[in-house]
């Protein structure tokens, strides 16, 4: 079975991104994202995805920023992660600066040609990160992207053309978790005899909203009761021979429906 890979951006994704300089260059700015730990605990232990962490170090070993200040402070935020169970199989650092345009920098994939080979599952694969160049390296990579921002700044993806590549907004981690672990159980059944034609979309993770159209008014309502009180989000469309009579809609419309579930 191929390897699928979880690419983690650090500063400002696993570990606060300073402000000022965007340096974590002593213990004083080591500080973890909120559920961070945890979550990445959980997805270790729970899922079949490598560790790769992929970050950018503007400068790192210039005497803006030398390597001794980095080091420590790097290695203890590993060995803290290691500690909680939190293992990576790769780390990844460019120490390039944005002008060099370097092919190792994200969203270059120079430092990362290991993964495209046959033993890995790019396309499953997710690269999550705080910048769009994280979706970008995901785009290049061939894998899918998790924006770890405010949904608010979607219109910022879109202006980049990286729509396509980012499953999911959000700068939550027990968000996160849940939507690669627990992805909500979706099922589209149809079906189409002599007497009806039938379509129904039914998630069981919704939120109880409702599109309802069988040509019953009364079924409808006793339809969208379910929907409403299971928290379920059902769409169902049915085209019947009620010019004969009910039957055949209510029997295949609950067919259809049991099918579904």
């Amino acid at each position: 079975m191929k390897k699928r890979v979880l690419f983690l951006d650090r500063d400002g994704n696993i570990i606060e991104e300073p402000i000022v300089d965007e340096q974590v260059d002593s213990f004083e700015k080591l500080e973890f994202l909120p559920n961070s730990i945890s979550a990445l605990k959980f997805l270790r232990e729970n899922s079949d995805f490598e560790f790769s962490m992929v970050t950018n170090q503007d400068g790192l070993g210039t005497e803006r920023f030398p390597e001794h200040t980095f080091w420590p402070v790097h290695d203890k935020m590993l060995s803290i992660l290691k500690s909680e169970g939190v293992i990576f199989d790769d780390v990844f650092i460019d120490k390039s600066f944005p002008n060099e345009k370097l092919p190792t920098r994200k969203p270059g994939v120079g430092m990362l040609g290991k993964y495209f080979s046959d033993e890995y599952d790019l396309p499953n694969s997710i690269v999550i990160g705080d910048r769009l160049t994280d979706v970008e390296l995901a785009k290049n990579l061939g894998a899918k992207a998790i924006w770890y921002a405010d949904k608010s700044r979607y219109s910022e993806l879109e202006n980049a053309g990286l729509s396509e590549y980012c499953i999911l907004i959000c700068n939550n981690w027990d968000e996160i978790v849940k939507f690669l672990l627990f992805p909500p159980r979706f099922a589209e059944v149809t079906r189409k005899t002599n007497e009806t034609d039938i379509k129904i979309a039914l998630n069981l993770d919704g939120n109880g909203t409702y599109n309802i159209k069988t040509g019953l008014h009364f079924f409808d309502h006793m339809l969208e009761q379910l929907s409403r009180h299971s928290n379920c989000n059902i769409t169902i469309n049915v085209n019947g021979d009620l010019h004969i009579d009910e039957h055949h809609t209510i029997e295949d419309t609950a067919i259809a429906l049991g099918e579904a579930f």
